[in-house]
C-alpha cells in the first residue's frame, strides 16, 4: 500500500484511507467494525502517520497496541488464584474464549494507564480507586499471521479477596476465580484461552516464581515472550 505524496498531513492521510476501508467492509472483508481508531506508528509515542479503524489493523500490517491486566488474589494461607474471563459468545473476534480479566486494545486518544482504567471499570467493574493500584510490570510482543509485531503493555493488580467482578458491557459471559496452578495447567495443555493471553500469564508465572529455572524450555520460553 502506497499513500499519495500530495497527502501530506495526518488528518488528510486518516481521511484518504478510512474511504478505502469502508469500501472493504461494504464488501464483506473487513468484518467486526469496530468505529475506534488505531495510531499508524513505527514506535510507541510517535505521532501517527495516520489513523485507521481498528478491525482493519491486521489487513494492512500495522503493529497494534493494547493492555492486559493480571488480576489476581492472595489468600491467607498464601495460595495464589487468577480472576479468568470468558468472552462473550457474541463477541466478533475469539467468542468463547479464556481472557484475562481486564484486557482491550490501545486507542490512539489514551495512554495505556488511562486505557486501563477505562476497561477495568467498563469490562469489570473495579472501581477506579481499587484500579489505580495497577502496576505496570513490562510488556510481552508477538508476530501476527499477517506479519505485523503486536505489543501488550502488562499490569498486576492484587485484588481483595471478598471483590467479585462483574459484566458491565456484555463483552464477558462470566469471571472465573481459579488456583494459579489451575490456570498454569490451562494455558499449558489446551488452547482455551485466547491466544496472545497465553504470553501475559506465562510471564506473570515466571515473575511469581511459579515457573523456575530449574524446569526444562525455562531460557527458551522467557525469550520468546518478546519478539
Amino acid at each position: 500500500v502506497r499513500l499519495r505524496d500530495t497527502l501530506v498531513s495526518a488528518a488528510q492521510r486518516t481521511e484518504a484511507v478510512a474511504g478505502v476501508t469502508k469500501q472493504m467492509k461494504e464488501r464483506g472483508v473487513i468484518t467486526g467494525w469496530r468505529d475506534e481508531l488505531y495510531p499508524v506508528v513505527g514506535e510507541f509515542g510517535e505521532e501517527p502517520a495516520f489513523l485507521l479503524e481498528r478491525a482493519a489493523a491486521s489487513h494492512f500490517g500495522i503493529q497494534c497496541f493494547g493492555v492486559h491486566m493480571n488480576g489476581y488474589v492472595e489468600l491467607p494461607n498464601g495460595e495464589c488464584k487468577m480472576w479468568v474471563a470468558r468472552r462473550s459468545l457474541q463477541k466478533p473476534t475469539w467468542p468463547g474464549k479464556l481472557d484475562h480479566i481486564v484486557a482491550g486494545g490501545q486507542p490512539h486518544d489514551l495512554t495505556p494507564r488511562q486505557n486501563l482504567l477505562k476497561e477495568s471499570r467498563e469490562e469489570a467493574g473495579i472501581p477506579h480507586q481499587l484500579a489505580q493500584a495497577a502496576t505496570a510490570v513490562g510488556y510481552v510482543s508477538y508476530v501476527k499471521p499477517s506479519m505485523s509485531r503486536d505489543v501488550l503493555f502488562c499490569y498486576d493488580l492484587k485484588l481483595p479477596p471478598d471483590f467479585v467482578p462483574t459484566p458491565q458491557d456484555g463483552e464477558v459471559e462470566e469471571f472465573m476465580l481459579w488456583p494459579i496452578e489451575q490456570v498454569a495447567e490451562v494455558v499449558r495443555t489446551t488452547n482455551d484461552f485466547k491466544d496472545n493471553c497465553n504470553l501475559v500469564i506465562i510471564d506473570f508465572l515466571i515473575r511469581k516464581g511459579y515457573i523456575v529455572p530449574e524446569q526444562a524450555g525455562y531460557i527458551q520460553l522467557a525469550k520468546e515472550l518478546r519478539c
